[in-house]
């Protein structure tokens, strides 16, 4: 039998009119962003569908938006007697989705918690003095010492290791620059600032994960009943303060996708799948590990097809 992992996505994979062709077959889709829309305080079906894409893309939005869309598609995976996983994982905002799929966080507390994990990361660094920047075809070694020839005091950080030779760094928007100069010269085969406001996963991010770990003490947080892997460390916690910990400290510290796969190649995983409105995990998987395969269940056409395969 096929040992699965579950794996969901952050923010980059939004996009207008998901799930259009999957609403009118499977109606949890549309109950799952009516929950959220009541917590939200806005219609986010709407969103989903018509935008504007502005909007989606602005992080307030963005979080919580694509918390629903994993949680509405790993749902409908479950009300169809998919195969469940025996673990999960999730990049960054996809973490959440994790935790909601696996029964230890309230998907209401979740979309709340989202919501204001993007406020506060877009009030931590003023517009224009963070950026990111995606680097490919170096090292991770290579990576560590760019930074800290970049730096000159100043804040950068790896921020995402998300597949061999392709890792994102963050900082303040002079270090960027200065690194993306010495990558080139180092002769990475990418090295471009990537289209976001928000340095996110480095210590720029410092008051905004002092503010989350306040807001996570107010929710409750149960065993997951599917272990987890956290962005972290790369560990399954039982513990809801362990937990809470490890949601906080995902802020100020780099997603760690590489060593995530890795580990679920260890513990005999066979097969991956995305659970969200797009492909970015499948394609890191594909580049990350020769033994387990990867699939989608986005869009309908590959939800009927992933579903055939694990039933």
């Amino acid at each position: 039998m096929k040992k699965l992992a579950m794996v969901f996505p952050g923010g980059g994979s939004q996009q207008i009119g998901m799930f259009s062709d999957m609403i009118g077959k499977y109606p949890t889709i549309k109950e799952t962003f009516k929950e959220a829309s009541e917590v939200a305080g806005y219609d986010m079906w709407e969103l989903s569908l018509n935008g504007p894409k502005e909007k989606q893309d602005a992080i307030e939005y963005t979080l919580p938006l694509m918390l629903t869309a994993n949680v509405a598609l790993y749902r409908t995976w479950i009300s169809l007697n998919g195969q469940k996983p025996e673990i999960m994982a999730g990049h960054s905002l996809g973490e959440y989705s994790a935790l909601v799929s696996s029964e230890a966080l309230q998907f209401k507390d979740a979309v709340a918690l989202v919501a204001l994990r993007g406020k506060l990361m877009q009030e931590a660094v003023p517009i224009g003095h963070g950026q990111m920047a995606a680097i490919i075809g170096l090292d991770d070694n290579s990576i560590y010492a760019l930074c800290q020839e970049a730096s000159q005091g100043e804040v950068i950080s790896p921020a995402n290791f998300n597949s061999i030779g392709q890792v994102v760094i963050a900082g303040t928007t002079n270090a960027i620059n200065r690194a993306i100069a010495i990558a080139k010269a180092k002769k990475a085969k990418v090295a471009t600032v990537l289209p976001v406001s928000i340095p996110s996963h480095c210590p720029l991010m410092k008051p905004a994960s002092d503010e989350m770990a306040k807001a996570l003490d107010k929710v409750s947080i149960q065993s997951p009943k599917i272990p987890v892997l956290h962005n972290f460390d790369v560990m399954s916690h039982n513990d809801p303060t362990e937990i809470r910990k490890v949601l906080v400290d995902q802020l100020t510290n780099p997603v760690r996708w590489v060593d995530t796969v890795n580990a679920m190649e260890k513990m005999d995983i066979t097969d991956i799948i995305e659970c969200g409105p797009g492909k970015a995990l499948v394609g890191m998987v594909k580049w990350i590990s020769r033994t387990i395969v990867s699939h989608s269940i986005y869009p309908l056409e590959s939800m009927v097809d992933t579903h055939k395969k694990f039933t």
